[in-house]
């Protein structure tokens, strides 16, 4: 079976990058990482290719240069289930990077992460539409999501 991975072009900080989302993130690991050819100029002796994984998903990263730089079009979406987990993440992601909003932030990478939890969804998706829109109107408030204020909204 073919398996598929994201794959992440970074200008030249891949290595840099892939050690520091391991660091983020539990059940991970840095896997390999092949490098340019000594002699050549520019890069040589730097990380070309970095394969590693993050909470057991495999990534492929390569320094490819500034041609094409991260947008907010892609972003990896992370489970968090409890305040503390969301606080955590967004505390080291956003480190140097920047906040957004409802979840979203963009590391110091120029990567975009949402970092949401499970209850969110099922509030937005309640049947009753004015606890729904309280949440939403709640949410587009924010820019990390906090799980008490969604709850209060929901029972207001």
């Amino acid at each position: 079976m073919p398996t598929i991975s994201p794959f992440l072009w970074f200008d030249s900080q891949a290595e840099e990058a892939a050690t520091f989302y391991v660091s983020v993130f539990p059940n991970s690991e840095l896997r390999s990482v092949s490098r340019y050819p000594d002699d050549m100029p520019g890069v040589g002796g730097t990380a070309m290719a970095v394969s590693f994984a993050l909470d057991g998903l495999e990534f492929q990263a390569l320094n490819g240069g500034p041609q094409f730089p991260f947008t907010e079009a892609i972003s990896f979406f992370v489970r968090a289930d409890t305040q503390p987990v969301i606080d955590d993440l967004w505390s080291r992601l956003t480190e140097g990077g920047e906040p957004g909003r409802c979840g979203w932030l963009k590391d110091r990478f120029g990567l975009s992460w949402q970092i949401v939890p499970p209850l969110l969804g099922e509030l937005l998706g309640d049947p009753d539409r004015e606890r729904s829109g309280r949440v939403m109107q709640a949410m587009l408030a924010m820019a990390k999501i906090d799980i008490a204020e969604l709850r209060a909204a929901y029972a207001a």
